[in-house]
């Protein structure tokens, strides 16, 4: 970790802490222009000052431990293939809105691509455990909540 010799601060988490910090000040400033009314005490502007004051916590964790002499650990390096494994499935995932492919085929590449990376190699079983949690989430979202999510050829089956 590069630290500041003269001062010990730590800039890694200096400079992650500001950014946080600017971020939450941007959700915080978004969520004020919203002009909808309210329903029981909350309304539209609920989750985004919620998700700004997470934001600054830890934007103000993360300057607490720059003005500390930084973070204690060793970094490992870095794992090319993981990473790619992870990028396959992102990318799968951002494809699948103007191909088409729908929201559970998506997460399901996602899911067993991410636990791939993490070195799992039951392949076929995370398909599924994927597959499974993607149906879930879908008509969760789709039929509970009524959110739209990207629609496929196993989505319009479910109807």
């Amino acid at each position: 970790m590069e630290k500041a010799s003269n001062t010990g601060v730590d800039r890694v988490p200096l400079v992650v802490g500001v950014a946080l910090l600017a971020i939450a000040v941007v959700v915080l400033w978004d969520a004020s222009n919203v002009n909808q009314p309210t329903a029981y005490g909350m309304g539209p502007k609920t989750v985004p000052q919620a998700i700004a004051a997470i934001v600054a916590l830890l934007g103000l964790a993360h300057l607490a431990v720059a003005f500390r002499g930084g973070f204690n650990i060793e970094a490992d390096a870095l794992d090319s293939v993981a990473i790619g494994w992870i990028m396959a499935g992102l990318l799968v995932l951002i494809a699948s809105i103007p191909l088409g492919i729908g929201f559970i085929f998506a997460m399901t590449v996602l899911f067993a691509c991410t636990a791939r990376a993490f070195g799992r190699r039951a392949f076929v079983t995370d398909v599924v455990i994927g597959a499974v949690t993607a149906t879930v989430i879908y008509v969760l979202f789709t039929k509970l909540l009524t959110l739209g999510l990207p629609q496929g050829p196993i989505e319009k089956l479910l109807g």
